[in-house]
């Protein structure tokens, strides 16, 4: 269960270390696009674009639908909330390791 786990938190982290699949994947927060118009802002190929949808795909970021020959994406959310559950194991670390050094930084401004 636990490398299952991690299989997806890696594939997730993995597809959102490209910052043309985050741009990819905000142009899909205002709704689903084709592939087409998906690609048209960026300076690639569709076969290049094609690659990054396959990786988001991968990483269950996106769902694809075709009617006919035309391709349709849409952003699917949800994988992300397990990797921010995983983020806020550390966010909590962090918080509380800042709030230490805080109160030692207070005690050491007393004396």
């Amino acid at each position: 269960m636990v490398n299952q786990e991690y299989n997806e938190l890696d594939r997730i982290f993995s597809a959102l270390s490209d910052p043309t699949r985050r741009a990819i994947l905000s142009r899909l927060q205002s709704g689903e696009l084709t592939v087409s118009e998906l690609a048209s802002p960026f300076k690639m190929s569709l076969p290049a674009i094609s690659k990054h949808l396959r990786v988001l795909e991968g990483a269950g970021l996106i769902r694809r639908r075709r009617e006919g020959r035309t391709h349709y994406l849409s952003l699917i959310a949800s994988p992300m909330l397990s990797a921010s559950e995983w983020l806020d194991t550390y966010r909590n670390f962090w918080h509380t390791s800042l709030d230490a050094l805080a109160d030692l930084v207070e005690q050491d401004d007393d004396v």
